[in-house]
């Protein structure tokens, strides 16, 4: 038994940040019923280039594979017929839409407990349901910039660097994911539901640690660093070897002295001036060009030999081809396989939760409505006649109503 096969999400989510946070439970075994607005042809990921045919994508598929499609209109009495029966068997109700949606469309907690007392009503946006950006749009970018990281990011004398990765949204998706887990655990034992007010703001502000530990408590400003080094730590950074770049770091002084010995370098050992982290930091201008100077001498490969031996914290900088085919990642069981309609066999990154030894049998994501009958018939066991005068309430149909923003 997968651990979560008991777990039932009825979620409202779109692109990335949401759509992540319930991937990594449905690999866990929930079932995660994608509830997708009709006039809107679904989730908007399905249509997202480059790699895009028929109702899905490349990209729709990295968030979406193990889940149930539900095309449903709940702006229409027949389709919020049909929501609340859904809620009514179900454990969670999620959603990643601006933080006046929820309300707006009837999906809290204070909403939803006459129907199921348990229900746990998970909301993820941008900026939260309170505060004066609540009303705001959010999107990873602009969280970034908000945030601080940007400053954070790049080089000190270059602009302000977004991450290459939407971390942000990712970050969020796995706060999502807790909290939907903590408030599952919490009704099951209590009987009673709540509501989980989640953030990409918050997300991304709670994840400067000590950052903002020292600026608000140290009196210490972190700025931006020469080829991505530790703001303290010395040397703990990028560089540049004869043929590409490798990351060393020494975060203990134990490795600072095997590194010394690596490079073969005993005037470094030896002085006082690099004998501590405070020295190192202290003296970091003297010291780094001797070490840049010494890592351009050798190859890569030839450092990180050398480094792993001596058991010196270390890693080529990898191409993402390159980490993807990485004998490590492929012993790690990172990658997964499955068939797909329209792009063949479709390879992506396995979710990094592992709980005990049991394996989900991967999925494609579904088509745009992909489990309307099983979802219907079998887990709500309406009757045809039942569905039909569903569809003639335009339940699962569009019905031009304007989309929630």
């Amino acid at each position: 038994m997968l651990p979560l096969e008991s777990v039932t999400i009825i979620s409202l989510e779109q692109y990335g940040a949401g759509p992540f946070a319930t991937m990594h439970l449905a690999d866990l075994g929930a079932t995660v019923i994608k509830i997708e607005d009709p006039s809107v042809n679904g989730d908007i990921a399905r249509w997202v280039p480059p790699f895009q045919k028929a109702d899905t994508s490349l990209f729709f598929e990295s968030f979406n594979r193990n889940k149930q499609s539900l095309s449903l209109n709940i702006a229409t009495e027949a389709g919020l017929e049909v929501f609340h029966d859904l809620v009514r068997n179900s454990d969670a109700v999620f959603s990643n839409l601006r933080g006046d949606v929820p309300e707006k469309i009837g999906i809290t907690y204070d909403q939803l407990k006459h129907i199921n007392p348990a229900i746990v009503c998970c909301s993820l946006s941008g900026y939260g349901q309170t505060g004066p950006r609540a009303l705001d749009p959010g999107y990873d970018y602009m969280l970034q910039a908000l945030t601080g990281w940007m400053d954070l990011t790049g080089e000190p004398d270059g602009p302000p660097t977004k991450s290459g990765l939407s971390l942000v949204d990712f970050s969020g998706g796995l706060v999502a994911a807790t909290a939907i887990l903590a408030g599952v655990t919490s009704a099951r034992v209590t009987g009673v539901g709540t509501d989980c007010d989640l953030s990409l703001y918050d997300t991304a502000l709670g994840m400067l640690t000590y950052v903002a530990t020292w600026e608000m408590s140290g009196d210490y400003s972190v700025s931006r660093t020469h080829h991505s080094a530790h703001p303290t730590l010395v040397p703990f950074q990028a560089f540049e070897s004869s043929n590409g770049w490798l990351v060393v770091g020494c975060a203990k002084e134990k490795f600072w002295e095997r590194l010394t010995k690596v490079l073969e370098a005993p005037e470094l050992a030896n002085n006082e001036k690099f004998a501590s982290f405070a020295n190192r930091f202290a003296n970091k201008d003297e010291l780094l060009p001797i070490l840049e100077a010494l890592f351009l001498s050798q190859d890569t490969q030839t450092w990180i030999t050398a480094l792993r031996a001596a058991g010196v914290p270390c890693g080529e900088v990898n191409s993402v081809s390159e980490a993807l085919a990485d004998s490590h990642t492929i012993s790690r069981e990172m990658i997964v396989k499955f068939d797909h309609p329209e792009f063949g066999e479709v390879s992506s990154v396995a979710s990094p939760i592992k709980v005990g030894n049991t394996r989900v049998k991967h999925q494609a994501a579904p088509k745009l409505n992909q489990n309307m009958d099983e979802i219907l018939q079998q887990r709500l066991k309406y009757s045809d006649a039942k569905i039909a005068d569903l569809s003639l309430g335009n339940a699962f149909t569009s019905t031009n109503n304007k989309e929630a923003d």
